[in-house]
């Protein structure tokens, strides 16, 4: 028992009063009785004995009364150790797209937040975070209206990072109670990293369990050309029943152009073409019906027209290899000697090739490295009797490398760095029984640059990244046969490629994404990126020939997006929300230290109400003074 006013319990030595009256009333005297009143003696004597039991009735009652009425005052309660403490409450909400999934037709976010509005106390202070928003030491009424439309995020806190944020937003008193409440399905991704929390923390986890966990997912989607200017449509879905077919609908904007039926295999994934128009602009958008998760029902993609990429070849030799690699529909190719180039034509260039110059001029290195600078691709190609000095003087400005002494050797081409960005996406697997292409003589090169094929003595063949590829050898006949190689096509392809970040025909939120835009655009000029009732403007680099777009934070919607100078659309671009959260597989939280299990949030604030409850106990104190008080009338009435 513990008592909020204890110093009044110093009152209780105010009992010796009534002690010591009563003593001094018991004190003997030495009586002689008169002969008259001798036969009263034994009257008197049993008189006197009841007097004296009378008397100490009264000093007991009254000695309880007093008790009862000090300790009233002193108003003695009990209660849990943590009761007196001072509380700070942190809710974590998760707000992510699992938490569309419903349970008796709500979806758990809706049923979370009513839960929340319902059993919090209106009066306290709390703080609450949910997967993007924080809202500091608010009260209920204060965020009410905002927790009811709260929309759904596709970003994902782990639970090492949401004990991190929730530590951010304590005090840093250590005499009070820490309680971080989270709220969420927890799904396996939650836990993701370390998963251990602060022990100092009370920690209570809240499961928000859906009645279904099947979802079925648009996740991706594939365009490949076929012949007759068709091309095939390839979407692939997952979380199927095998047993079922599903509708699929694909609209060009909010025109229906297509519709078919969904089969899914045993494993649940399902892919589903259709035939669409190769050289035509395309704002697709593929929808299906779903009663789980709404987010991936639907999946935006475009495609526009194609943009050529322009390469430019500088080059002495009647080989023809350039020509036939860069004849395709996605390339506006011109080849030139030296003596008849317009060097100011370089500056309209996405690629530039060095092809086996014997000398490269002090006026083309200057108009060379410009053109590196402002974003183009330059690859380089000696000759075996080059002036190596002119291509170091050039190769030196660029980046630290540079060509020394030529080896005359024959050697193969024997190792494919699969991780360099050349070779990234081409191979299925690493392959170890290539036909491997051979060079007589090459140079060797020291260089900072990474190497991207290397010879079999470990010299290297062809290095270079972010604009800059240099091989050590000639690619004529004569020296090697690399252009007859398979090898040849996805290098110089996809270092072309490189040179433009042409838009894929889909983005994926949550992603750093680059693209580059064809347009010239003044110094004071900006590209826009809207779509109805959404506008931003993106992080852009401007080149003499393009503009470069980064996208990291925005958009933060799915959808098509158009591209806009000067209120003129120059292309679309479509974001769609990362498929994480799809797979309804849900993290077993009982494993988990340091944290208590709750069934509903409704059982939670029962559980913290009974650890903060205090039981007082001065009113029956009050009633016992008052029973006291009735006993000692009736000792005086009752008693003789």
């Amino acid at each position: 028992m513990q008592f909020k006013h204890p110093e009044i319990l110093w009152a209780l030595f105010l009992l010796v009063i009534p002690i010591l009256i009563h003593l001094f009333q018991l004190r003997r005297f030495t009586k002689t009785p008169f002969t008259n009143v001798a036969m009263l003696q034994k009257v008197v004597s049993e008189s006197r004995k009841s007097n004296t039991l009378k008397k100490w009735l009264l000093l007991l009652t009254r000695l309880l009364l007093l008790a009862a009425i000090i300790v009233a005052f002193a108003q003695p309660f009990s209660s849990a150790n943590t009761a007196l403490q001072e509380k700070e409450t942190v809710v974590y909400l998760d707000d992510s797209f699992s938490m569309q999934a419903k349970n008796n037709g709500i979806a758990l976010l809706e049923k979370a937040v009513q839960d929340l509005i319902k059993n919090m106390d209106g009066e306290s202070e709390f703080s609450l975070f949910t997967n993007e928003k924080t809202f500091s030491n608010v009260r209920k009424s204060d965020i009410q209206n905002t927790l009811l439309s709260l929309p759904y995020s596709y970003k994902q806190l782990n639970l090492n990072e949401i004990g991190l944020k929730a530590k951010s937003m304590f005090s840093q008193n250590n005499g009070t109670v820490k309680n971080l409440i989270v709220i969420s399905d927890f799904q396996e991704r939650i836990a993701a990293g370390d998963t251990g929390l602060d022990s100092t923390l009370s920690t209570y986890f809240v499961p928000m369990q859906a009645r279904e966990v099947q979802n079925i997912s648009i996740d991706s989607v594939f365009v490949e050309a076929n012949v007759n200017d068709q091309a095939t449509l390839q979407v692939f879905l997952s979380g199927g029943n095998q047993e079922e077919a599903l509708p699929i609908s694909l609209y060009d904007g909010d025109e229906l152009i297509a519709k078919t039926a969904a089969k899914f295999k045993s494993d649940g994934e399902g892919t589903v073409e259709f035939t669409i128009p190769a050289n035509e602009a395309l704002n697709g958008r593929l929808s299906i019906i779903d009663n789980a998760l709404g987010y991936d029902n639907r999946f935006y993609f475009n495609i526009n027209s194609k943009e050529k990429i322009k390469v430019l070849a500088i080059s002495e030799s009647d080989s023809d290899y350039l020509n036939r690699l860069f004849r395709g529909e996605e390339f506006e190719f011109q080849k030139y000697r030296l003596n008849q180039l317009d060097y100011s034509n370089l500056g309209n260039q996405n690629v530039v090739i060095l092809d086996t110059q014997l000398s490269i001029p002090s006026s083309l290195q200057n108009i060379l490295r410009t053109f590196k600078n402002d974003g183009g691709t330059l690859i380089v190609v000696p000759d075996s009797n080059s002036d190596i000095s002119s291509y170091n003087s050039l190769l030196s400005a660029l980046s630290a490398t540079q060509f020394s002494e030529k080896i005359v050797a024959d050697q193969q081409l024997t190792a494919i760095s699969f991780s360099h960005p050349l070779y990234r996406n081409v191979f299925e697997q690493e392959v170890t029984n290539f036909q491997y292409p051979s060079v007589k003589e090459h140079f060797n090169i020291q260089t900072s640059l990474p190497t991207a094929l290397s010879l079999d003595g470990g010299d290297a063949f062809l290095v270079g990244d972010d604009g800059l590829y240099v091989f050590t050898a000639p690619l004529e006949l004569e020296n090697s046969n690399f252009i007859n190689s398979p090898l040849i096509v996805p290098t110089f392809y996809n270092m072309a490629l490189s040179s433009l970040q042409i838009p894929k025909s889909y983005q994926t939120l949550g992603t750093v994404t680059t693209v580059d835009i064809s347009a010239e655009i003044g110094t004071d000029d900006i590209l826009k990126v809207a779509k109805e009732g959404y506008e931003f403007i993106p992080l852009q680099q401007t080149f003499p020939n393009r503009v470069r777009l980064t996208f990291d934070q925005n958009p933060s919607e799915d959808g098509i997006y158009t591209i806009v100078q000067n209120d003129q659309a120059l292309q679309n671009i479509s974001f769609n929300y990362p498929r994480t959260e799809s797979q309804l597989k849900y993290l077993d939280i009982g494993t988990l230290e340091n944290v208590n299990n709750m069934d509903s949030i409704p059982e939670l604030f029962e559980y913290l109400e009974a650890e903060n409850n205090i039981t007082a106990y001065w009113k029956w104190f009050v009633i016992l003074a008052l029973l006291l008080a009735l006993i000692e009338v009736l000792i005086q009435k009752f008693v003789t």
